[in-house]
């Protein structure tokens, strides 16, 4: 399943999700320090949508509230409807 999750209060636009089933296939954001996205779609390639919610959810970025990696958890309990 592919989802597209718009992005709040941070550098990047948009999220671009491919899960299978509950893993995730491909992460890629829109917008962003490439680098840094880069690194965090590598990282979660593969893993269990729930175990990069448990580890991404509300890691902040300069006192924003959110970060890059809270909003993919916040677009990955959303794909899930969780």
């Amino acid at each position: 399943m592919k989802y597209t999750y718009i992005t709040h209060g941070v550098c990047s636009r948009q999220i671009v999700l491919e899960l299978e089933g509950t893993t995730i296939k491909e992460a890629a954001f829109i917008g962003g320090c490439h680098g840094n996205t880069q690194g965090i779609a590598a990282l979660v390639k593969g893993m269990e949508a729930e175990d990069a919610i448990e580890r991404l959810e509300g890691i902040n970025c300069g006192g924003r509230g959110t970060s890059c990696p809270d909003q993919l958890a916040t677009a990955l309990k959303e794909a899930l409807d969780l």
